[in-house]
């Protein structure tokens, strides 16, 4: 299988999805990183910061665009070797855009047909409203697959090709079953336990946008903890599917073959993340 996903900025696969990632590498499968914007002017917590401090260290205050950036990519490659993503591909478009772009469209399209993943991650386009990069990232994404699907030899020199199923993350919305909230949901859920120090350490390499240490332990801790819950594990990333899904007969996962739901809180509660992954002063 083939995996990609599609994010505006360099720290958002991790944060995202990146235990699902490295439970994908683990087995095998191809896993590509698709990074729209080169994310210099978004969380610059390590730039501004400096700014504050009483001595700060010129290096950093004097830091342009090209510096800021190499940066944010030599933590995301440090990221991405943890957790075993093979491919990383950055189009560096400015962070700071807030409508659609045609070229990144085509860029993107450009770069799902060359890799052609079986399955695209991105966000869920939540906020149609309010200004928000990850909304206006997902959107161009679904606009690059839709124009991947449409591509013809005749006009384009490469045949057309289809993404088989697309997983929309970062939708705050976590039921144990479809009636409660009578709306949009997660509906799939995949345990991270396994590799959830790998999802900490590949956190740890975001220091200049202050996603490293207590942030990475707190944001594993209260995003993947509660949708862990939701699971029935101790840390689970949530997805939902874009497209329905076709069975010869109706699915039934081995976890929901196995699960015993008396007692499935006691491997819930095994795992203390601080002190089996302590931040190292």
């Amino acid at each position: 299988m083939k995996v990609m996903t599609i994010y505006a900025h360099p720290a958002d696969t991790i944060t995202n999805c990146g235990g699902t990632l490295a439970r994908h590498a683990d087995r095998g499968d191809d896993v590509a990183a698709l990074i729209l914007t080169h994310g210099g002017r978004i969380h610059a917590n390590k730039y501004a910061e400096e700014w504050r401090k009483d001595a700060p260290d010129a290096a950093i205050t004097t830091a342009g665009l090209d510096e800021v950036i190499a940066n944010k990519k030599a933590e995301l490659a440090r990221a991405a070797e943890i957790i075993g993503i093979g491919k990383v591909i950055t189009l560096d478009f400015d962070d700071a855009a807030c409508t659609l772009d045609e070229d990144l469209v085509d860029r993107i399209a450009a770069e799902v047909a060359a890799f052609a993943p079986d399955i695209v991650i991105c966000d869920y386009p939540k906020n149609p409203v309010v200004p928000d990069p990850h909304t206006l990232a997902s959107v161009m994404a679904l606009n690059g697959i839709n124009r991947a699907a449409t591509y013809l030899r005749n006009l384009d020199g490469r045949a057309e090709f289809w993404v088989k199923q697309i997983f929309f993350t970062a939708l705050p919305v976590a039921t144990m079953e479809l009636l409660s909230l009578g709306g949009t949901r997660n509906d799939t859920y995949v345990d991270i336990t396994p590799v959830v120090g790998r999802k900490v350490a590949a956190m740890d390499q975001f220091a200049s946008q202050a996603y490293d240490g207590l942030f990475a332990r707190k944001l594993i801790e209260s995003a993947n903890g509660e949708f862990g819950r939701a699971a029935g594990v101790n840390y689970a990333e949530a997805f939902c599917r874009y497209y329905n899904e076709t069975h010869s007969h109706l699915p039934l996962t081995e976890f929901a073959e196995t699960v015993d739901p008396l007692t499935r809180h006691i491997d819930y509660s095994r795992v203390d993340l601080r002190r089996e992954y302590p931040v190292h002063p």
